[in-house]
């Protein structure tokens, strides 16, 4: 059994239990709130960040690519791909989310709608215009991926569409996700949303739909399979 050190606003220690639910993995999930410097969680990860998994036998793996590409490594089905080239297109992809979106989008919104909140911040507007600026350019290359592909990599389920969701999962959360943008009448991110829908009813991706964020309740449609 594993124990899973994550916050449900997390969008990596949301990765990292979608991981470990597709892989048909039991876990104990403990929230954790980074923020408040602990010494028994400093004991675990010295760098204070979540996502932290420790093993049956005290081991522990921190970071979210680590923990990753370990359940990836000992488990079958692989979600990064078979073979070189595809396993690149997957890494540089897992690195457009994790990285360019995390940085771009979540961390203005997330960061200012739903951390700050739990801090007894004050939000800083001119972070969540840019926000929700910058979600638009990367909905629109995630559309022209999907036009081309059945998945972000190609044509199979890989890691790369976890990490995507994972962002997308707590931008959903609070309705910062345009879904419903529309160009003379058609959806500009069909193809984004129809892809978004299947991430939602997999079976490992079930129980981030019955997160609650204290103090702060999802959109209306956050639970709802179909939209």
């Amino acid at each position: 059994m594993y124990t899973l050190y994550h916050h449900p606003a997390d969008p990596f220690s949301r990765k990292v239990r979608l991981m470990l639910a597709e892989k048909g993995l039991e876990f104990t999930a403990k929230t954790d709130e980074p923020w408040k410097i602990r010494p028994d969680f400093l004991a675990k990860n010295p760098a204070g960040d979540i996502p932290v998994l420790e093993e049956a036998d005290g081991h522990i793996l921190c970071g979210h690519r680590p923990i990753c590409e370990y359940i990836d490594e000992i488990t079958s089905r692989p979600l990064f791909g078979a073979y070189a080239r595809d396993k690149a297109e997957v890494r540089r992809l897992c690195d457009w989310f994790d990285d360019k979106f995390y940085h771009e989008v979540t961390f203005y919104l997330s960061g200012e709608k739903i951390l700050k909140r739990l801090n007894g911040g004050t939000p800083d507007s001119d972070a969540i215009r840019a926000g929700k600026t910058n979600i638009t350019g990367h909905m629109n290359y995630m559309e022209w991926l999907l036009k081309q592909r059945n998945w972000l990599a190609g044509e199979i389920f890989t890691m790369a569409d976890f990490a995507a969701a994972a962002q997308l999962s707590v931008l959903d959360y609070i309705g910062e996700v345009p879904w419903d943008k529309s160009d003379n009448g058609a959806l500009i991110f069909e193809e984004t949303k129809n892809w978004y829908a299947r991430i939602k009813s997999r079976p490992s991706f079930r129980p981030l739909l019955t997160d609650r964020i204290p103090g702060i309740l999802p959109v209306s449609h956050y639970g709802d399979l179909d939209f």
